[in-house]
């Protein structure tokens, strides 16, 4: 099996993405920033969702495409390495994006529209202006100071290992714990860097 098929069958997660082709510079900039604003990763482009190989028709356009969308619809602008590979008479383009020390990274979704966006399991999944402010904390180290945990926090990244997602509500269930308590444990949570915190849908959710 070559290395090509090794990361295929790895699957979509949070540090792979599979992509057919390169459509439009915005819909790819938010891949690439949000892996930078994770733990960095990369993008086969040339392969199907259900990771078939299609191949790229011209891999300088894709190419072209990719730094289009790293210089001039993220903000600050990426650096991308590429590697082109023949597989079954098909080149795939394999795009290297390096976690970020410049977080967070804006991709422009409309003109005078810049989100940030970090990486969840499989999805490029918009920030919330809280979790920007902690990716900006970590703009001189990459990693966030950890601190130690008690049995209601670790409750949460426990569940969060099982589960994409999980509210204040269901965390509240969980631990049979009033709403006051379970807000401050989220936030604490967010604030030092263990999961996000995400407000962009009808109801607030956080992740790992």
């Amino acid at each position: 099996m070559t290395d090509l098929q090794e990361l295929i069958r790895q699957g979509e997660g949070e540090r792979l993405e599979f992509k057919k082709k390169t459509t439009h510079p915005t819909r790819i900039a938010r891949t690439l920033a949000s892996l930078a604003n994770t733990h960095g990763g990369r993008v086969l482009v040339g392969v199907d969702d259900d990771g078939r190989i299609v191949g790229v028709r011209d891999a300088e356009e894709e190419i072209y495409q990719l730094r289009q969308a790293a210089a001039h619809y993220i903000d600050p602008p990426l650096s991308l390495r590429f590697q082109e590979v023949e597989e079954e008479n098909r080149v795939v383009l394999i795009v290297t994006v390096a976690e970020s020390t410049e977080k967070p990274h804006r991709a422009q979704v409309a003109d005078g529209d810049w989100r940030s966006y970090v990486r969840v399991r499989d999805e490029s999944v918009q920030t919330s202006q809280l979790t920007e402010r902690v990716l900006e904390r970590t703009d001189a180290a990459p990693r966030f100071e950890k601190i130690p945990l008690n049995r209601e926090e670790l409750a949460v990244l426990d569940y969060l290992r099982k589960n994409p997602r999980i509210t204040l509500g269901q965390y509240m269930k969980l631990l049979n714990i009033g709403q006051r308590r379970a807000y401050r444990t989220l936030i604490k949570l967010t604030l030092h860097g263990y999961i996000k915190h995400h407000d962009k849908e009808k109801e607030v959710y956080y992740t790992l």
